[in-house]
């Protein structure tokens, strides 16, 4: 007999707001018996229908609800899902890379599936979508007909489902090197080693948007991983220096700066905290800095530690500006939400005896939709500051 979860007297009201996440500490009872990451029906405390979703009594997001009427589970839906996010990207002008499936925002909680030119990378990041890897790769090889799909499950995002985390091919061919079209310029990712599933697409429509702000002139992309922000600012600055910890990613902005034939990027291997101060030291000056560091804070109870590091960076690159010059702040974190990421920067430029001018504020690209009614997706902050001195 299936699940069916029964919650708590008003914890329904976040769910029927079409929040999708079912936590533990919000249910009642359970009555049925099915196997772990099956199909689990949810109801309000007095017996109201609020969806399905695949259970798991191994987490504390317990249910995950993706069907809200009465759709069957299967691969008719999985098809008829994939097909309208897809269709939904290829209206925005998508093609080549991007994002064709995230998770919740798309009514398949925990897929993700990233296009990169004619290769899949696929994320099954719970017990439910993990048990269905063949359907769902089996509906993929379909729709998309790519040469290879490899597995990026090595998210350790996983462990919290009691899963292990993995990664392989799982149809087709595989290269170690795919090159894909971003804003017209070659850009090299490795699927199989790269950060998340091989590049970070939500920052392409940004990565176009921060040539704008270099016309000639001196940049330093900070935290600069593949090279994105390098390869679209090295279109208009005279300079670009490229900094990172991993000599992996160097050499893979060293492999994109060739692609493009680029000879005005340097790369510089260090901790991008002790550069900044070694650069203000030494009175190294830029026209713009982008900071695009990982996630500082991965729970609410590392706010506090993550407003400090933020502000740390970000004093640190105002100073090292010349007058007028740009500083481009990210924060790929949801729980530093973008008021107290604003207020974070705001203490910065007054540490720093800076007057910073707001020019501009963005979020993950349109290939990463934001659902209102769960504030988990929604990330990404972009803020680009314009840094003056106090005394003009």
């Amino acid at each position: 007999m299936p699940f069916t979860v029964i919650l708590k007297k008003t914890e329904e009201k976040r769910i029927a707001a079409g929040h999708p996440w079912v936590y533990a500490n919000e249910v009642q009872k359970i009555e049925g018996k099915d196997k772990n990451g099956s199909l689990a029906t949810v109801l309000s405390s007095d017996g109201r229908y609020l969806g399905k979703g695949y259970i798991n009594h191994a987490s504390k997001i317990l249910v995950r609800i993706f069907i809200r009427g009465s759709e069957e589970d299967g691969e008719e839906l999985y098809r008829r899902r994939i097909l309208r996010a897809v269709e939904n990207r290829r209206r925005l002008g998508y093609d080549n890379c991007y994002r064709a499936v995230f998770a919740e925002a798309d009514d398949l909680p925990a897929l993700i599936v990233d296009k990169y030119a004619d290769i899949l990378s696929v994320q099954f990041l719970s017990l439910g979508v993990y048990r269905r890897k063949d359907m769902i790769v089996r509906v993929l090889a379909d729709i998309f007909r790519p040469k290879g799909i490899y597995e990026r499950s090595d998210a350790a995002v996983r462990e919290k489902e009691g899963l292990p985390q993995e990664k392989g091919v799982l149809y087709g061919e595989v290269p170690d090197e795919v090159i894909v079209d971003e804003n017209g310029l070659k850009m090299s990712v490795d699927v199989k080693n790269g950060q998340k599933t091989g590049y970070f697409l939500d920052q392409k429509e940004n990565r176009f948007a921060s040539r704008r702000y270099i016309s000639g002139g001196r940049a330093l992309d900070c935290f600069c991983n593949g090279g994105g922000f390098s390869m679209n600012l090295a279109v208009k600055a005279k300079e670009v220096i490229a900094a990172d910890i991993s000599p992996l990613a160097l050499q893979t902005v060293e492999r994109n700066a060739a692609l493009n034939g680029f000879t005005n990027i340097k790369t510089v291997q260090a901790d991008v905290f002790s550069l900044l101060r070694e650069y203000k030291k030494a009175g190294e000056k830029f026209d713009l800095i982008v900071l695009d560091p990982p996630a500082f804070c991965k729970s609410a109870a590392e706010v506090k530690d993550a407003c400090r590091g933020y502000k740390d960076i970000n004093v640190t690159a105002m100073k090292l500006l010349n007058e007028g010059g740009i500083l481009i702040s990210c924060s790929c974190s949801h729980y530093m939400t973008a008021p107290l990421f604003e207020k974070t920067l705001s203490e910065a430029a007054k540490e720093s005896g800076k007057r910073a001018l707001c020019l501009e504020m963005r979020t993950q690209s349109p290939d990463h939709p934001a659902l209102l009614n769960e504030e988990e997706t929604s990330y990404l902050k972009f803020f680009v500051l314009q840094i003056f001195s106090l005394t003009y």
